[in-house]
């Protein structure tokens, strides 16, 4: 018979980490407990011991400046999805945060943990790709930053140790004058998990492109960008053939998945869907 995990409420970030360290990989974080009791309830996951941070005050920072946002690991969903800032200064991750699951899920969930859980048909981690979001993670040892480009290491897998826990987010300020949007796919119901996302940022000046970024997640491993493909834009009128390359190039490069949602050739045939709608609305002005 399974011996279920002894759970432990933490109620300072010392504490949490303490107990983090004590236990390592026997031991699994729970936040808004979204994953965790799923994972749980499949059996996929066995810990020793659940540790619960949802009252560690430290965790539920978010405040934005000049310099960008940061948002406490414990931030739910869909508090940055109802955040007048978030909305305003940072449209593509909104909409990502808008588009999880149904409004439940969202009162539920935290950012914290949906990066932590590093499950690959998920929206923020798009978003946060071409934000250049910086992850500041914990242990008894002391802080360091991971950027997001290399916090996903495949999947349900990151650069977290065994005793780290995140607890926080940094979004840096857009670039003056840049767009962005976020769009993602879902090819069964409209609460479920996404087939194909993409994100794009960038600015215009006289009709030239600076600074393109974009991101493809929920159809790969791992959310990913092209800088090869993005450079190619630089200091260009993007026409309507030119967007077109661009979304072939990331549809013929990315290495797509087979799973309920899509199979590879069909994903493949989403992205280059997507990429090139993402685009052109960002060019022309969507938000």
């Amino acid at each position: 018979m399974r011996r279920r995990p002894r759970y432990v409420e933490t109620e300072s970030l010392p504490e949490a980490l303490g107990v983090l360290a004590t236990y390592g990989e026997r031991a699994k974080l729970i936040a808004g407990g979204t994953a965790v009791s799923l994972m749980l309830e499949s059996k996929l996951i066995s810990p020793e011991v659940l540790i619960s941070i949802r009252r560690v005050p430290d965790l539920g920072l978010l405040s934005s400046s000049s310099e960008g946002m940061r948002i406490g690991a414990m931030v739910p969903i869909r508090r940055l999805e109802n955040s007048a800032e978030a909305r305003q200064h940072f449209p593509a991750l909104w909409q990502a945060c808008a588009s999880v699951g149904n409004v439940r899920v969202r009162n539920q969930a935290t950012l914290g943990g949906n990066l932590a859980e590093a499950d690959y048909a998920s929206d923020p981690p798009t978003a946060l790709m071409i934000q250049d979001a910086k992850v500041l993670v914990s242990s008894i040892e002391g802080e360091r930053v991971i950027p997001i480009s290399g916090f996903f290491r495949g999947f349900f897998s990151t650069a977290l140790q065994p005793t780290e826990l995140v607890t926080q987010v940094f979004v840096p300020a857009m670039p003056q004058g840049a767009r962005s949007i976020y769009l993602n796919y879902k090819s069964r119901s409209s609460e479920d998990r996404p087939c194909v996302g993409v994100a794009v940022m960038a600015s215009f000046r006289e009709g030239a492109c600076h600074g393109l970024r974009v991101a493809v997640g929920a159809a790969c491993e791992i959310p990913q960008r092209l800088p090869e493909l993005e450079a190619s834009a630089e200091g260009q009128m993007l026409s309507d053939r030119m967007v077109a390359e661009i979304a072939e190039g990331y549809a013929r490069q990315i290495e797509t998945l087979d799973d309920l949602r899509g199979s590879s050739s069909y994903r493949s045939q989403m992205i280059r869907v997507h990429v090139q709608r993402a685009i052109l609305e960002v060019r022309d002005g969507s938000r």
